[in-house]
């Protein structure tokens, strides 16, 4: 028998009113609804012109108890199409006009779908990034009461085959790229603090482990946040490398680990648990669908300042109020280059530090404490490039760059920013090399995942091999903190006027160590004025835990007293107009 619109319309009456009048029905009235939702679908999508069996319908038995994943992910021949929401018939299938907290919520979060069908049975509506398309639709009758007599306009043909053909449309623009992903990235964040008040034991243990490792402090939504990025930016870092998402994401997290140890560990943390990806599926399954269609290459149209302001495009659209809280403000090229200039002069001062190359002299080792996308060791390294070239001929600056690499130190306390500094620091060495995309003579990044303000002196706890990377990573940049010496700490100009209080063990010492500001405090002989006594927050404050002796604190004269203040580092603060 040839299925119709008509005839798999009069199936689903018959099927609807048979389940939802049973008196021994368990669940909720959208339960019953979902063995004919998987029939219509099936019955229909021959008539848009897919093959018999191409689509599936993946979903549980209930899911009414959660606030963010939908119902089921539709996918035609194995790949994501979209996502669909049942409700109860009479709620309707426009979620603007839910009254329910719970229904509420979840529209908030699931608007960010760009492919998502409603229906409560009566009533069907397509949705794309939280946009109507065209117009609700409802059928003739009731699924309660109608049975075969149950039927629907032409109309409800075409919205099943919208739905069922879609495809991502790559983004025209970087920023469209940020506005995007910050959307799902968000969902993202949203489904993982779901899955850990539902006590998932993947995520839990996994959230328990990150913490000891990065951030002792940080709270469940914190990890959820700092997680959902390091998921997001190493898909966009496996795509900016050409890695194929279509088929999952495990050949992405197995081809990061070899170049990019943190990212790809980060998400060989979730493939390697898939208890994990199931309960994230709905975001993890869009992000890789989505951002399979984006061409790097061709979106940045070799645009080499490409990323330079996505990550604060990003977290304009993802959080708002965690750009502000975190600082996250990037300053311009022309701002960075000159900071960068100024620098080299410092250093290249006689009466300061007399050395000739400046910042390109081997002496001289530069530290970012809150890297953000690398701004100022791009522009470090482009100044070491030309100040070789000028003075050695451009064949020596291969030689040099190998070299800097092992004196430029980044820290960052967030994965998105951490993802594109890398990604800016690879492309920019291999350019100043003359290395080709994957070469393994790349020198090793020395950036780190990081809060600064973290105690360096801290007992490091155990790690596991999976988290191995992580934990190496922590352990390198506790050692840089307690002992490297520095010579220049660099950074984006200030964002807080009043940071006492906020500077942790570099204002309050640590397991009975000074604390390293205290370098700032003039002696009580000097007898200077109550304002001279706020010298250090002239320079210092501007980050809340930039201080001259962040890094290599306790250097040695050669008499084996302390140094002073002028021990190297070059502090230069200049503010936004």
């Amino acid at each position: 028998m040839t299925v119709t619109l008509a005839s798999a319309v009069s199936a689903f009456g018959v099927a609807t009113k048979s389940k939802l009048s049973n008196k021994a029905a368990i669940g909720a009235p959208e339960d019953q609804l979902r063995a004919p939702i998987e029939r219509l679908l099936k019955d229909l999508a021959p008539l848009t012109g897919l093959p018999d069996d191409a689509v599936s319908l993946v979903g549980e038995s209930t899911l009414s108890s959660l606030a963010t994943r939908p119902d089921y992910a539709a996918t035609v021949q194995n790949a994501l199409v979209g996502f669909i929401e049942l409700k109860a018939p009479g709620k309707g299938a426009d979620p603007r006009r839910f009254t329910d907290e719970h229904d509420k919520k979840q529209w908030l979060k699931l608007k960010s779908l760009p492919n998502l069908l409603y229906t409560d049975g009566n009533c069907f509506s397509l949705w794309r990034n939280g946009v109507l398309q065209n117009a609700v639709i409802s059928l003739e009758g009731n699924v309660e009461s109608s049975g075969s007599a149950l039927a629907a306009p032409p109309s409800l043909l075409t919205l099943i085959s919208d739905f069922l053909h879609w495809a991502p449309v790559a983004p025209r623009t970087v920023k469209q790229l940020a506005e995007i992903t910050a959307r799902l990235c968000r969902l993202l964040r949203d489904e993982v603090t779901e899955e850990l008040e539902r006590g998932s034991p993947g995520l839990t243990s996994l959230a328990a482990e990150w913490r000891s490792l990065l951030f002792p402090s940080a709270s469940d939504q914190e990890f959820a946040d700092g997680y959902a990025q390091a998921v997001t930016f190493g898909l966009l870092v496996a795509r900016a490398r050409e890695i194929e998402l279509k088929n999952g994401i495990d050949k992405a997290a197995l081809e990061l680990r070899k170049s990019n140890s943190l990212i790809g560990t980060a998400l060989r943390l979730l493939t390697d648990d898939p208890e994990n990806q199931k309960g994230l599926d709905s975001a993890l399954w869009t992000l890789a669908r989505v951002l399979d269609a984006v061409d790097w290459q061709i979106l940045t149209k070799g645009d080499a300042e490409a990323w330079l302001y996505f990550y604060q495009d990003f977290l304009e659209v993802y959080d708002n109020a965690l750009r502000k809280r975190t600082g996250s403000y990037y300053t311009p090229p022309d701002v960075v280059t000159a900071m960068v200039r100024l620098v080299d002069e410092a250093l290249r001062d006689t009466a300061l530090f007399g050395l000739p190359q400046g910042l390109a002299s081997q002496e001289v080792t530069l530290a970012d404490p809150a890297v953000g996308t690398g701004a100022y060791l791009l522009g470090a390294l482009r100044l070491i490039a030309e100040t070789v070239e000028t003075d050695l001929g451009a064949g020596a600056v291969p030689g040099a760059i190998a070299s800097a690499i092992d004196r430029l130190i980044g820290f960052e306390m967030q994965f998105g920013p951490f993802a594109v500094a890398q990604l800016r620091l690879i492309a920019e060495v291999q350019t100043l090399m003359g290395l080709k995309e994957g070469s393994r003579s790349l020198p090793t990044l020395r950036l780190y995942v990081t809060d600064t303000l973290g105690d360096p002196y801290a007992i490091q706890t155990q790690f596991s091999s999976m988290t191995q990377p992580i934990g190496e990573s922590r352990q390198q940049a506790n050692t840089i903190k307690r002992s490297e010496p520095i010579t220049v700490v660099i950074g984006n100009p200030p964002y807080k006027d009043k940071a006492k209080g906020k500077g942790a063990w570099i204002e309050a010492g640590s397991a009975g160590r000074a604390a390293p500001m205290d370098l700032w405090t003039p002696p009580t002989d000097w007898g200077v004025s109550a304002d001279l006594k706020h010298l250090k927050n002239l320079y210092v404050y501007f980050w809340r835990w930039a201080t001259l002796k962040v890094f290599g604190a306790g250097h040695q004269d050669a008499t084996g007293e302390a140094d002073t203040p002028r021990s190297g580092i070059v502090l230069l603060r200049l503010r936004h107009s």
